[in-house]
C-alpha cells in the first residue's frame, strides 16, 4: 500500500442515491460550472481526507491535482490516501481517517458496493461524505460528483453509428466491473447502439480500465473476431491500449471512441488514430469535492447531486485534455 502523503494547504447519478444526502426535499442537481461560494475563513483549520481509487491513471492524479490546488487556496490540510484499485485497502483506509477524526472525507471508490460500510462508519462517526466520479450504493452520502456517465455512454454510441456508417461489428471494453462509471457508461452505450440495427456487438470484455489490460483483451478479441469495424472503450486508457493492439495486428479501419479527454487521446483523435473522445474534467471535479467538503463540514446545506460537464472531442478539437 502506497504510503500516504499529507499535504498542507488549502464535491447525477442516473439511479440517485439511496437515502442521499440533503437540501430538503428532492436532491437538486447543479452545474459544476458555478463559481466556489467558500472563502479562504471557510475552510482554515478544517482537515479533509480524500480517498481516490488510484494515482496509476492519468484521470484520477488530474483529480487529485485539482483537489490539492483548491485545498491549498483554501487553507485546507488534505490527506490523500491512494486505494491501489483495492476495495480492502481503501476500507482500511477510511477507517483510519474516521480514527484521526477528519472534518470530512471525500472518496473516489474502488468498489461502489464494497466502500459502502466505509460510508457508513463515516455516517456513525457524524463525518460528511463526498463521492467523486463514481456512486456508493446502499450507504448515505452527502454530495456525489461526476459527469453524466449514461450521457457519455450514448455520445460514444453516436460516433460508432457515425464512423460506421450503421453497419458493422463492434466491440466494448469494460472497466472495473462494480463501479457505477462501468455500470452507467455501458447503460448509455447499451441503450443507443440499439438504435443501428446493422451494428453487433460481438464481445464484451472487462480490461479494468487499464492500457496494458486492454492492450492484451483487444489482441484477443481480434484474434476471435477478426472482422470487427469498431471499439468502444469505456476510459481513454483503454482505448489507447485496444489502439496498440490493433496498430500490432497490422489492421486498419477500426474506429475507436473512448471516453475521459485524456491528453494524449485527444492528439490521437486529431491525428486520426482514434475516431473520437467524450472529455471529462477532473480536475474540476477534483476541486468541486474540496469546495463541497469544507461546505458539509460547516453544516452547510449542499446539493446531493453535482453535475460535472463532458465535451465531445473530433478531430480538428481545440481541447487540450488533462
Amino acid at each position: 500500500m502506497r504510503k500516504k502523503s499529507v499535504v498542507v494547504a488549502s464535491a447525477l447519478t442516473i439511479g440517485l442515491l439511496a437515502g442521499c444526502g440533503v437540501t430538503g426535499g428532492s436532491p437538486n442537481t447543479v452545474s459544476g460550472n458555478t463559481s466556489s461560494s467558500s472563502s479562504s475563513a471557510s475552510g482554515s483549520g478544517k482537515t479533509i481526507g480524500f480517498a481516490v481509487s488510484t494515482l496509476n491513471n492519468p484521470f484520477f492524479v488530474a483529480m487529485q491535482k485539482g483537489a490539492k490546488e483548491e485545498a491549498q487556496k483554501e487553507g485546507v490540510k488534505l490527506i490523500v490516501d491512494n486505494g491501489n484499485n483495492d476495495s480492502s485497502t481503501q476500507l482500511n483506509q477510511v477507517e483510519d481517517l474516521i480514527q484521526q477524526k477528519v472534518d470530512a472525507i471525500i472518496l473516489n471508490p474502488v468498489d461502489s458496493q464494497g466502500l459502502a460500510q466505509a460510508v457508513k462508519m463515516a455516517n456513525n462517526a457524524n463525518i460528511p461524505v463526498i463521492t467523486l466520479d463514481r456512486t456508493v450504493t446502499g450507504a448515505k452520502v452527502t454530495t456525489y460528483i461526476a459527469s453524466d456517465n449514461v450521457k457519455a455512454g450514448k455520445m460514444a454510441a453516436d460516433e460508432l453509428i457515425k464512423a460506421l456508417g450503421g453497419k458493422g461489428s463492434v466491440v466494448e471494453l469494460q472497466g472495473q466491473i462494480g463501479t457505477s462509471s462501468e455500470r452507467e457508461r455501458e447503460q448509455g452505450f447499451d441503450q443507443e447502439i440499439k438504435k443501428a440495427s446493422g451494428i453487433q456487438v460481438v464481445a464484451r470484455q472487462a480490461a479494468n480500465f487499464d492500457r496494458n489490460e486492454a492492450l492484451n483483451v483487444m489482441q484477443n478479441l481480434l484474434q476471435a473476431y477478426p472482422t470487427v469495424k469498431g471499439v468502444f472503450a469505456q476510459n481513454d486508457e483503454m482505448a489507447l491500449g485496444a489502439l496498440k493492439a490493433i496498430e500490432q495486428s497490422g489492421k486498419s479501419g477500426i474506429r475507436i471512441v473512448g471516453i475521459d479527454g485524456e491528453a494524449e487521446a485527444v492528439n490521437d483523435v486529431n491525428k486520426g488514430l482514434l475516431y473520437a473522445d467524450i472529455a471529462q474534467q477532473p480536475e474540476r471535479e477534483g476541486q468541486l469535492g474540496v469546495e463541497y467538503a469544507i461546505k458539509a463540514a460547516n453544516g452547510e446545506n449542499v446539493d446531493a447531486i453535482v453535475s460535472s460537464p463532458i465535451k465531445l472531442i473530433e478531430k480538428g478539437s481545440s481541447f487540450k485534455g488533462f
